[in-house]
């Protein structure tokens, strides 16, 4: 069970970390369809292994053919203080290299990587990305 909703009249938003280590693109993906569905409901941050991490070219392109435009982002690196400050931490992949606090939420969601390369590699790795987003949008805010 994920951290409960807050009311309409609170101003505090769920806060959900995605981190991926070795592959930054996963993250990205993650963030931008849970900021996408969430529409601004929740606060939604990706943190890969340095800043200077991009996204995959592939990436970018599977995510255009959604609609959803990640070709700007970039993660933040994966910091303590990141972990502390988000409700749920996601990690996909890589829980090994995440902190871990007592009382926060944590998932680990294993990916596959892709098998080959080029966006017909990744549209399975996206497609799986958007339906556990889309579960886990239902969790912190029923009724979407």
């Amino acid at each position: 069970m994920l951290p409960a909703v807050p009311s309409a009249e609170s101003s505090v938003v769920p806060s959900v970390l995605f981190v991926c280590v070795h592959n930054a693109g996963r993250s990205q993906m993650a963030a931008a369809f849970l900021s996408h569905l969430g529409r601004g409901r929740i606060e939604v941050r990706s943190a890969g292994s340095a800043p200077a991490d991009t996204v995959n070219p592939a990436v970018v392109e599977s995510m255009h053919e959604v609609g959803i435009d990640i070709s700007a982002e970039t993660p933040k690196t994966l910091t303590a203080g990141t972990v502390q400050a988000s409700d749920v931490v996601i990690t996909m992949g890589c829980g090994d290299a995440c902190p871990v606090f007592p009382g926060k939420k944590y998932l680990d969601w294993q990916l596959d990587d892709p098998a080959g390369q080029g966006v017909d590699a990744v549209r399975p790795i996206r497609e799986e990305i958007e339906r556990r987003v889309r579960g886990l949008v239902l969790e912190l805010l029923p009724g979407s």
